[in-house]
């Protein structure tokens, strides 16, 4: 089984993703921040890098779900190939910082990729306010996020909430993380668990 958590910067994904896994025995698939050659510079310098910076994303998404179905395990992941295609590079192109020459490029690269792989059995989407994801941001201290702008995380939200009202690809589970603290309450996390369990076991 495949399970996905999408959300924007400083929603919670990579937190959830590794307390899901150690309460479920599920493989965690991270997202290639650490290793990935293109961040600092992206965020230095996001129209020289945009592109380059998204089609690395996008390799290692699409890798990352040929191993998910290969493995034969259940494994969750930490941000989905639909986010980079529906809203990080399409957010990109609006503000002027990717070409439309490259972005065309690259959505034509994403939908083939598309065509060759099977969506997640359940997407949880954590729903976080710009408040909220700047105080998440701001927690961790990574030097390389220290640039972004509100209204750029504003505008991520945008097109995040318009996705998301229209995917239809698996069963989808919405986690409003405003209203919950499951880094630090075992209450929340359990209330996250239980519709977890609803949705992928049909309890109720």
């Amino acid at each position: 089984m495949h399970i996905a958590i999408a959300g924007n910067i400083g929603s919670g994904k990579t937190t959830l993703t590794r307390l899901l896994s150690k309460h479920y025995k599920w493989e965690p698939h991270y997202e290639d921040v650490d290793d990935n050659p293109y961040l600092n510079d992206f965020y230095n310098e996001m129209q020289r890098w945009s592109f380059n910076l998204q089609i690395f994303f996008l390799n290692s998404r699409f890798n990352h779900i040929l191993d998910i179905r290969k493995l034969g395990k259940t494994v969750i992941q930490d941000r989905t190939i639909y986010e980079d295609a529906h809203i990080f590079a399409p957010n990109l192109h609006a503000m002027g910082l990717m070409s439309t020459r490259d972005f065309d490029n690259y959505f034509a690269l994403f939908e083939l990729m598309n065509s060759l792989v099977q969506p997640p059995d359940l997407l949880i989407y954590l729903r976080a306010s710009v408040p909220t994801l700047v105080n998440q941001i701001q927690k961790r201290g990574r030097d390389y996020e220290a640039s972004i702008r509100l209204d750029y995380l504003k505008r991520l939200n945008e097109r995040y909430e318009a996705w998301i009202t229209k995917y239809d690809l698996s069963k989808l589970l919405i986690i409003e993380v405003d209203s919950l603290n499951f880094p630090e309450k075992n209450e929340d996390l359990s209330n996250i668990i239980t519709r977890i369990d609803a949705e992928l076991h049909g309890l109720f």
